[in-house]
C-alpha cells in the first residue's frame, strides 16, 4: 500500500491568524508537524500544500517538499485534492494532516494506518476521549458521536450527546465523550467525490468539512488514539503546547 500525507497550510486562520508561523522553541508550528510526520515508517511521502509565499520560502530553506496552490479553497481537503491532482505518482491512501497538530507523531500515524489497513471505510479519522467538561462545552473542540462499529454518526461543535440532566450529571470516568482530531485518510476515489460535491447545509452551519461526505452517507471510520492531542486553534492552545513540547 502506497501512502502520502499532504499537509494543507494556510495563514488566514480566523481564530489565530498566522499561527503556522508562530514558533515553539525556535521551530515554526507547521515545521514541527512536518518533521514529526516525516518520522513515520509507513509513509512514502510527505508534502506541504500552501498558497503562502512565506511558508514556501521557509520550505525551500529547509528542503521540504511542497506544492504551491491557489488561494481560493473552501477547506483543507479541497486544497489537498487540488495538490493530489498535480502528482505523477498514484497512492492508495491520501492522508490530510492539519498543520496545527504538533502533538501528532510519526508512530501515532503508523498505528492509525495499521488500524485501517484492512477495514471497510470511505474516510478514516482520529478521535480521542474528552477529559474535561470544559472541552465538551468549548465550540473549538469538535465532538463526534459514533456507532458500535466506530463509524461516525455526526460531528459538531455543540456538546453531543447533550446531557439532558445538565453538565454536572456527566461522569467522564463512566461516560465517553469524544473529540475529533482533524486528520483524515481518504481513498483516492472518495477524495475525488469530496471535491465534486457542493458544501452541505450542515457543513456551512458548523464550518466542519467532514459533514460534506457524512451527509451523503459515506462511511467515516474512527480510530481512537489514547493520548491528548492539542490542535493550536487559539492563543491558549499555543501556550499549552509551548510547555508540552521540548
Amino acid at each position: 500500500m502506497k501512502n502520502i500525507v499532504i499537509i494543507p497550510a494556510r495563514l488566514q486562520s480566523q481564530r489565530l491568524p498566522n499561527k503556522l508561523l508562530m514558533k515553539i522553541h525556535n521551530r515554526y508550528l507547521f515545521q514541527i508537524v512536518y518533521e514529526n510526520i516525516s518520522n513515520s515508517k509507513l509513509l512514502d511521502d510527505v508534502l506541504i500544500a500552501t498558497d503562502s509565499k512565506e511558508i514556501i520560502n521557509i520550505c525551500k530553506s529547509l528542503n521540504y517538499k511542497f506544492i504551491e496552490t491557489p488561494h481560493y479553497f473552501q477547506s483543507g481537503t479541497d486544497r489537498i485534492y487540488w495538490a493530489s491532482q498535480q502528482l505523477e505518482d498514484k497512492y492508495d491512501l491520501l492522508i490530510n494532516v492539519q498543520a496545527d497538530e504538533p502533538m501528532l507523531m510519526g508512530d501515532d500515524l503508523d498505528a492509525f494506518i495499521d488500524f485501517i489497513s484492512e477495514k471497510d471505510f470511505d474516510v478514516s479519522t482520529i478521535v480521542t476521549k474528552i477529559k474535561t467538561i470544559e472541552d465538551i462545552t468549548n465550540p473549538n473542540t469538535v465532538k463526534v458521536v459514533m456507532d458500535n462499529q466506530n463509524r461516525a454518526m455526526y460531528f459538531s461543535r455543540a456538546p453531543i450527546p447533550y446531557p439532558r440532566d445538565g453538565f454536572n450529571s456527566i461522569n467522564l470516568n463512566e461516560q465517553n465523550y469524544f473529540k475529533h482530531i482533524g486528520i483524515y485518510a481518504y481513498k483516492p476515489e472518495i477524495l475525488n467525490k469530496f471535491a465534486e460535491l457542493p458544501q452541505s447545509t450542515y457543513e456551512k452551519i458548523e464550518k466542519l468539512e467532514q459533514l460534506r461526505l457524512l451527509s451523503m452517507g459515506y462511511k467515516y471510520l474512527c480510530y481512537e488514539i489514547c493520548k491528548d492531542l492539542i490542535s493550536v486553534d487559539t492563543i491558549e492552545d499555543y501556550e499549552k503546547v509551548l510547555h508540552m513540547i521540548v
